[in-house]
């Protein structure tokens, strides 16, 4: 019997955007009797793991097509071209574009190429045209941008994603409006390195400027967010939105990762630690009750008990409430992979623990901070919702589902805020 095609996506939220795209080209293109795996590329692990879920799906799923992309499919096409659980590699590129998928349909796909990945750094545009969103009923999520121009030495992702491209603010405006007139309450903006959004455009536009037009010209759009953001590229119009734009909620996810100079200069970041608590403090001026997540890593060669010392009291420094913590993992062809001095896999994983308790007691202090606040919560389901700083807020009775509420907070349980 035939059936609608099958997905598993791993890594980021971009990825689960492109596969959701993905599931309507397939669909569209009468793909049938197929699993395709989204892959990461971000860690040595997260690329074993794409492996390790291949063989699972192909033992569950014996006579389907096994199609494998996204980022570690880009950058190490053989890898799994050789898995024998594999029938077609595609690329970045390729999953995006609707002929790639007609191909795939039952009456084709024998006469598919197994690997297509053309060259990623060759690609100028991005398809944001594609879907309008996805996510909850309540809250959608649009891709405006895509790629990175930046080389940081511990990361592949520029080779997987290419250079950076985006979406004109036309096209994100017109996504957003349709959303809304679907009854969205929240849109998130996302994308690879979204404040290098518009430097490929005419004029050079800076997420700022988009931030604005959005909320000029979508006036029934509720609630804004935007996604990670490198903190030294934010221009003066995004500090203006911050400052003036209510419905620019105010939780803002940093990509800080290491609070050591010594160490950012290894990893050929653009900002050093004064830069990040300057951000920080500038923009809690402005907005009294904004919070900050950051992306930390622990463990980057050469880091001493010192330099860990420096990102442990940053989250302290930049009053960092929600963490990621990522354990440092030798990724093969990035520069940091070369650098001699590895830390010690039992001191990652320590260091990594101490961040992560770090963070744990920010957020405890935050929820318990909350009690008897009220907070505007944007309803996931019937009994929880998110507060604008995105905290999860748990309720003792049913709430209409994808609206806004306001409801005072009565109390903490775990990592939620309980309200009645």
């Amino acid at each position: 019997m035939n059936s609608a095609p099958k997905f598993s996506n791993h890594g980021c939220r971009l990825n689960a955007y492109e596969s959701e795209a993905m599931k309507e080209l397939a669909i569209a293109a009468g793909v049938e009797n197929a699993v395709i795996v989204n892959t990461c590329a971000v860690t040595a692990e997260a690329v074993r793991k794409a492996r390790q879920d291949i063989r699972k799906l192909r033992r569950d799923n014996p006579d389907a097509k096994l199609i494998v992309t996204g980022c570690a499919a880009q950058t190490e096409p053989d890898t799994f071209a050789n898995m024998t659980e594999v029938d077609v590699v595609i690329g970045n590129t390729e999953k995006m574009n609707p002929a790639t998928w007609a191909n795939m349909a039952p009456d084709l796909i024998g006469q598919t190429e197994p690997v297509q990945v053309d060259d990623i750094m060759s690609v100028t545009e991005t398809a944001g045209h594609l879907i309008d969103g996805f996510g909850t009923r309540s809250r959608a999520y649009v891709q405006v941008q895509n790629g990175c121009d930046h080389r940081c030495t511990f990361c592949i992702i520029p080779y997987g994603r290419g250079n950076s491209r985006s979406v004109p603010a036309g096209v994100v405006v017109d996504q957003i409006k349709r959303l809304v007139d679907r009854g969205y309450n929240e849109v998130v903006l996302t994308g690879v390195d979204l404040t290098s959004w518009g430097a490929d455009l005419p004029a050079a536009p800076k997420l700022g400027d988009l931030v604005m037009r959005i909320l000029k010209l979508v006036p029934d759009l509720r609630r804004l967010r935007i996604s990670s953001i490198d903190s030294i590229e934010v221009d003066d119009n995004l500090m203006q939105a911050i400052a003036t734009e209510p419905r620019l909620m105010p939780h803002l996810h940093l990509s800080l990762q290491h609070g050591d100079d010594m160490i950012l200069k290894r990893m050929k970041r653009r900002h050093l630690r004064d830069d990040a608590i300057r951000f920080c403090e500038d923009a809690r001026k402005l907005r009294p009750d904004m919070t900050f997540g950051a992306d930390i890593i622990a463990g980057f060669p050469t880091e001493t008990d010192a330099h860990f010392e420096n990102s442990l009291k940053l989250v302290t420094d930049c009053d960092l409430t929600w963490l990621h913590v990522f354990p440092y993992s030798k990724r093969e062809g990035t520069p940091a992979a070369k650098i001699p001095t590895q830390v010690n896999g039992n001191v990652i994983k320590a260091r990594a623990a101490q961040l992560r308790a770090a963070g744990d007691a920010k957020v405890a202090a935050h929820l318990q901070a909350q009690i008897g606040a009220t907070h505007h919560i944007l309803m996931e389901n019937p009994r929880m919702g998110r507060t604008e700083q995105f905290a999860e807020v748990s309720f003792a009775s049913d709430q209409p589902e994808s609206q806004i509420v306001a409801a005072k907070i009565t109390g903490v349980d775990g990592n939620q805020l309980q309200a009645l």
